[in-house]
């Protein structure tokens, strides 16, 4: 079915607390160990305190949340009964906290009560996305969860959360941002409206990521990288992503990659192999070319110009100091060449891939693992 779905109110700015709080006498913040012992989740017990709202912090989150994890907090959950749920930090503590409140409410446990995503970094779109990718360490595997039901209730978009961001991280996670609306430009379920989002979040990581990345005080930019990442986790909402996530999802999961640097290594690669630069231009390769007309990058030709995108991505990739290969990224080529089998299969059934614009096979895909290892492009 062909349809646009939009669900989370975004508010730009931490006066959005006021709307989201007003008659609210119990709330639960799940966030990280560091957000918490830091104190930076003061950015919320503050104005809890003030308000003299009951609340209680679930901080056990660790980068890829398990499915313990995802248990524990939602032991919390039904102790606590919040009538608000806050989830405070990065694209794992946004998905730790959808998969609590989803499956509490699935399973007949709690009542589903009113989400609020607030991320402290500009990458996942998490807070606007049906999905929430939940890890099992002893499959060395992540899931995907998809639902509509997933979706927060609302976002606040908070430049301020995002300014102590180290360069490394704003680089991994803006480089996610463009991974995804990359992806939900060309997928094959991209329509006019996912269009429209994935288009302007392109031109915002254009304009925004490298001056971020090399100025990490500048707050406008930084709004802007905030803004980029919600708009193309509303377009891959709605159109879904591709094989760049599949495949990341069984590199990270593997040899504990950072999500957005998984996909930062692999971008190039990927966007190569549904071109066709390997063997035969491909009718993907007309939607990356409008990719080159919106970076302004068009050539005399639909080769040309789709080309011209996927060596641009390398540079980009270089220019963020991201590692431009697997290899590159400190993975052995013996472990790699051991796990090799089992990632191609884990991408060719992971459920991002099946929205990829080109059809692959699990040889194909193992392929493209040993060009993106070597960094072997065109």
């Amino acid at each position: 079915m062909n349809s646009f779905y939009v669900k989370p109110r975004i508010y730009m700015g931490k006066e959005g607390l006021d709307d989201i709080l007003r008659g609210v006498e119990r709330v639960m913040i799940v966030t990280d160990g560091f957000m918490h012992s830091s104190g930076k989740d003061s950015y919320l017990t503050i104005p809890l305190e003030q308000r003299h709202i009951d609340y209680q912090i679930f901080s056990e989150v660790k980068p890829d949340p398990d499915i313990a994890t995802i248990a524990k907090g939602m032991t919390m959950m039904l102790e606590c009964k919040p009538q608000v749920l806050l989830a405070l930090g990065g694209g794992s503590s946004i998905d730790a906290a959808k998969a609590m409140n989803y499956l509490a409410t699935k399973e007949g446990l709690a009542e589903k009560c009113v989400f609020v995503a607030i991320p402290t970094t500009s990458g996942t779109g998490s807070e606007a996305s049906k999905f929430s990718v939940v890890s099992d360490p002893t499959q060395s595997a992540k899931y995907p969860l998809v639902s509509d039901e997933l979706l927060p209730d609302a976002a606040i978009l908070d430049a301020e959360l995002v300014k102590s961001v180290p360069p490394s991280v704003t680089a991994d996670t803006g480089i996610d941002v463009l991974t995804h609306a990359v992806e939900a430009f060309v997928s094959t379920e991209q329509n006019d409206f996912s269009n429209a989002c994935a288009e302007k979040a392109i031109k915002l990581v254009r304009n925004n990521l490298l001056k971020v990345y090399q100025h990490p005080d500048d707050l406008q930019a930084r709004q802007k990288m905030h803004n980029a990442s919600c708009l193309a986790g509303i377009a891959f909402s709605n159109s879904g992503l591709g094989l760049n996530h599949g495949m990341a999802h069984t590199l990270g999961a593997h040899f504990h990659i950072p999500h957005g640097r998984a996909n930062g290594i692999l971008l190039p690669y990927v966007m190569s192999f549904n071109c066709g630069c390997h063997d035969k231009l491909t009718p993907a390769a007309k939607r990356y070319a409008r990719i080159a007309r919106i970076l302004r990058l068009d050539g005399p030709s639909i080769r040309q110009s789709a080309f011209t995108v996927v060596r641009t991505s390398k540079q980009y990739v270089k220019q963020l100091h991201i590692p431009d290969s697997i290899e590159a990224a400190g993975i052995a080529r013996e472990d790699f060449d051991l796990a090799l089998d089992e990632m191609a299969e884990a991408a060719f059934h992971d459920a991002c891939t099946k929205t990829n614009p080109r059809a692959c096979s699990v040889e194909e895909i193992k392929q493209l693992f040993q060009r993106a290892y070597t960094g072997k492009l065109l």
